[in-house]
């Protein structure tokens, strides 16, 4: 019997304090890990912390922008002191600017680039380093990377986020060959999430508005929801649950790939 039971593992999720990552740290915390919440907004990274120790959970905060190399260390370093190890890392943390080709902004597709995909560069770096054997963590694990639907089709108004995605999923599947060929003990997966209703997936929609690619909110939705053979939204839930599936046993000969949970959209 497979166990999704992630009891004794510590996970770090990077982009934890709302949205998909806090639903990813609070899914994970149920699911019996322990959890660090890395984010760069400490108020309501705290507030995330303080809810999940109310349902039991041991979990902490660190600040941590996902570019910068210093934050990276800081960040694993304080996962390890307060956690007491590693066996998880969630590189979550990501950005959608919204632009036609013809209007896009060279500073807009820079910050895209550093944050979605320096930024997990730098994950795949330090959480490799601290996993393999010889490293601070040093017991083996895995890396889940949050790619998107849209590395998988094309979507109007998103190009430069979809490179970025693009990008991300690559990087997954190097990094598990790596991982595996040096033996470091590392499983590395990515997620392709479809349309979730949070605040980066509604600003999506409004973009489509304001890009004249939809006359509505709603007809931007109900475009979504047409390519989408299960006719719905993605929610939180769907994504936090997979997220636990490549984290625990039940994934345990699985890595390199990228997993959809789009409700058949990318198909």
């Amino acid at each position: 019997m497979t166990s999704y039971n992630l009891k004794g593992r510590r996970v770090l999720v990077t982009g934890g304090a709302r949205g998909l990552g806090a639903g990813i740290a609070g899914a994970m915390a149920r699911a019996g890990a322990d959890v660090m919440v890395a984010d760069l907004l400490e108020e309501e990274g705290r507030a995330t912390v303080s809810a999940l120790r109310k349902e039991g959970a041991r979990a902490a905060f660190v600040k941590l922008d996902v570019t910068s190399e210093a934050d990276w260390e800081r960040g694993i370093a304080r996962t390890l002191e307060e956690l007491g190890g590693l066996e998880v890392l969630v590189n979550n943390a990501g950005i959608e600017i919204s632009a036609l080709l013809v209007d896009i902004d060279p500073e807009d597709l820079r910050r895209m680039l550093d944050v979605n995909v320096v930024g997990v560069a730098l994950g795949l770096k330090h959480g490799l380093r601290a996993m393999r054997p010889g490293g601070k963590a040093g017991a083996g694990g895995c890396i889940i990377n949050l790619s998107s639907v849209s590395a998988t089709i094309a979507l109007p108004g998103i190009a430069g986020y979809s490179g970025t995605k693009s990008a991300v999923d690559r990087m997954t599947r190097i990094a598990a060959l790596e991982s595996g060929k040096l033996g470091y003990g590392v499983r590395v997966n990515c997620i392709y999430p479809g349309l979730v209703p949070t605040a980066m997936g509604t600003g999506l929609a409004e973009s489509m508005v304001k890009l004249g690619l939809a006359p509505s909110m709603d007809a931007a939705v109900r475009d979504i929801l047409g390519q989408t053979p299960l006719g719905r939204l993605g929610e939180v839930s769907d994504m936090a649950d997979a997220a636990v599936f490549l984290a625990s046993d039940a994934s345990r000969f699985i890595t390199g790939i990228g997993l959809p949970v789009d409700g058949g959209m990318g198909m």
